[in-house]
């Protein structure tokens, strides 16, 4: 059971820096695999609510951590010009000694990119953005110059030194079954499904399991993930009405944790619907912890839970 991957979603909505800091220090050393931050340059209710930014957040988590791998959920395509973006990443990485995980997706929020000054595309254009982007950030980070020219990326004799540190393994996350997942099949080192489409999870890995077929890419090479919400107890009868409240607080947005798949309940419970996810050929979980204070639940699952699939 080692290769099951445990990422925790570090606090940034309505926090401080401080309070992020001494988050992911401490999620480090409860022995979680990755620390996860959003990136929206809003926050997604409303423009007014604080949010760190994500790629300023992760070269300061990369200078305080040693061990954790670091990544978005997810960086969206078009909200930076994408050399750039590709030229912090690497930087990032450095500082981090190999540890960023950049997670790329077609982005949503129209006023994060139009009120900073970026065009906000139909989906469609998004979705080209996102595949120019993916394949140029490959290129940057491997060959000594590069020129590219697409529909929305452009760059000639581009130089991007020094290189990351690894090669870092893309994340594409999303749960478009024409375009996202057929891209994820072609390029993507990992796949996430987001919490909203969790309930889906078995369906979307089918859907993955053919465009890696119709493509010639083993299924076997790309890792599968699940953003999803934790909710956990030291037993069931103290769990349900923290799965109530989360359920009414989150709504769909994070997926429902009373459904088939929802990681809610005592230890053993949130152990059995994880040993699901595995069946599926899940492997790795970007965990959004229920509480004020992530760090309590956190710790209860990382001596209750984690043992067991290490």
């Amino acid at each position: 059971m080692s290769n099951v991957h445990f990422g925790v979603t570090v606090p940034q909505i309505k926090r401080t820096w401080e309070e992020s800091r001494s988050a992911a220090i401490e999620f480090e050393a409860m022995g979680y695999d990755s620390l996860w931050v959003c990136d929206h340059l809003y926050g997604p209710q409303s423009p007014q609510i604080p949010i760190l930014e994500a790629w300023s957040l992760i070269a300061g988590l990369s200078a305080i951590t040693s061990r954790a791998e670091i990544g978005t959920l997810v960086t969206p395509a078009g909200m930076r010009n994408p050399a750039q973006l590709g030229k912090v990443i690497a930087t990032v990485d450095n500082i981090a000694g190999g540890r960023i995980i950049p997670g790329l997706g077609a982005g949503w929020m129209a006023r994060e990119f139009t009120d900073f000054g970026v065009a906000f595309l139909p989906t469609g254009g998004r979705m080209t953005q996102l595949r120019e982007t993916v394949a140029l950030l490959k290129k940057m980070w491997t060959e000594p110059s590069v020129t590219f020219e697409g529909k929305y990326v452009n760059v000639h004799d581009l130089v991007c030194e020094p290189k990351p540190v690894r090669v870092p393994p893309i994340l594409i996350g999303g749960a478009g079954e024409k375009v996202t997942l057929k891209l994820a099949a072609k390029e993507a080192a990992i796949w996430n499904n987001l919490a909203a489409h969790h309930h889906a999870l078995p369906h979307k890995i089918d859907v993955l399991k053919e465009h890696c077929a119709a493509v010639g890419r083993p299924f076997e090479e790309i890792v599968v993930s699940q953003q999803c919400l934790v909710t956990i107890a030291p037993d069931d009868a103290s769990a349900g009405p923290m799965v109530e409240t989360a359920k009414k607080i989150f709504g769909g947005h994070m997926g429902d944790p009373t459904g088939p798949l929802g990681i809610a309940g005592s230890p053993q419970r949130v152990r059995e619907q994880i040993q699901k996810h595995v069946d599926l050929g899940c492997t790795m979980f970007v965990i959004e912890f229920f509480g004020r204070d992530t760090r309590e639940p956190a710790k209860l699952f990382a001596e209750t839970v984690l043992p067991h699939f290490k």
